[in-house]
């Protein structure tokens, strides 16, 4: 729904959004008239918040009670009232700069102390994705006699991951069977054959290789390259759902929202849910990974805001997301959960900080 606000329309809205924010009290009339130094009297700031909320952006919890932000409002207030500050951006990623040392911490530990520094900042609950990569690149493979009908396949990824898995070899037989030095031999050709072919390959790449035009010496390994190729495929391609990592339970519960029982045991909840639940909140599953180019600008900060959400134990909640990046693709995601009555300046830069850290960090 599109709404067109006048400036003072506009201007009371901020003002409203903004006393609510900061009180969690219902807004009246007088105190914006007051706090905010309006040139206009509070009868007149009344019948504005009165069409605002004829409008939907704001309600009133209570007859007597002053007005709050619904989410619509609170949409119309990040979108168009708002400016996030890079000061604070800046800030913080200079704060995790000096407090986290990349070189002295594995992956995990630094990206759960970045979550733990982004929610004590924020108040919110930070949650921050292990980087899980649909592109990962081989950087060697090995076969190795095992016994004559058997090898073993290692495979090493451009991440220095190794992994192995059993072959069986029913082409390399032979009647008499072949003696091991020149099984060996066999093996140790096909292996500088794959390396030559395969060596910076992707998963994907390794889906697509035609390997019907294989050199006259090679023809009679066509079907076992095809089947190592598989395996390999199998052995490396990742769940595209990645762990994620939080921190900040406690700093969230302290806000007056989830005071009550109900609304802190929903939320916990969901954390000790399967992953598979948090992962689509941070992003769109089918953009992750991809290079930049190809995935529009995953740079940008992704704000859902109560009923956006598709889940329902967070409907109440607001959740600001985006991309931390590594060689032009995103490789994961940081972001924070808190009540829809959030600092959005505040939070959007601490969101936008944490992810330059971290993108700097892994480059």
């Amino acid at each position: 729904m599109t709404f067109h606000l006048t400036q003072r329309q506009a201007h009371i809205l901020w003002a409203t959004v903004d006393h609510y924010i900061s009180t969690a009290e219902p807004v009246g009339s007088k105190a914006l008239a007051q706090e905010y130094e309006l040139p206009i009297s509070p009868a007149t700031i009344r019948n504005v918040m009165g069409g605002l909320e004829k409008s939907g952006l704001l309600f009133q919890p209570h007859t007597s009670a002053g007005r709050v932000p619904s989410d619509s409002g609170y949409r119309l207030y990040v979108d168009r009232l708002i400016t996030p500050s890079h000061k604070i951006a800046a800030h913080i990623a200079q704060l995790l700069s000096e407090r986290l040392s990349p070189q002295r911490v594995s992956l995990e530990t630094l990206l759960r102390h970045a979550a733990q520094i982004l929610a004590q900042l924020s108040g919110c609950l930070a949650l921050v994705t292990l980087p899980q990569s649909p592109q990962i690149t081989l950087r060697h493979v090995q076969l190795v006699l095992i016994e004559p009908h058997k090898a073993m396949l290692i495979l090493v990824t451009h991440d220095y991951q190794t992994q192995s898995t059993l072959l069986d070899l029913p082409e390399l037989s032979a009647d008499p069977p072949l003696e091991r030095e020149s099984l060996e031999q066999e093996l140790s050709i096909l292996t500088n054959f794959l390396n030559h072919h395969i060596t910076g390959c992707t998963v994907r790449d390794l889906q697509t290789l035609d390997w019907q035009e294989l050199g006259q010496e090679f023809q009679h390994y066509s079907s076992l390259v095809h089947h190592i190729c598989q395996k390999i495929v199998s052995r490396v391609e990742p769940d595209p759902v990645a762990p994620v990592l939080f921190g900040g339970l406690s700093e969230v519960l302290r806000q007056p929202e989830f005071t009550e029982l109900k609304q802190a045991h929903t939320l916990i909840d969901l954390l000790e849910a399967d992953n598979a639940l948090l992962w689509p909140l941070m992003w769109d599953t089918h953009r992750v990974h991809l290079p930049l180019e190809e995935a529009g600008d995953l740079s940008k900060v992704n704000i859902k805001i109560g009923t956006e959400h598709s889940l329902e134990p967070i409907q109440s909640c607001t959740l600001v997301s985006t991309s931390y990046q590594h060689r032009d693709s995103a490789w994961g995601y940081v972001g924070v959960i808190g009540p829809t009555r959030m600092a959005y300046e505040k939070v959007i830069a601490l969101v936008e900080g944490t992810s330059s850290y971290l993108s700097a960090a892994l480059g």
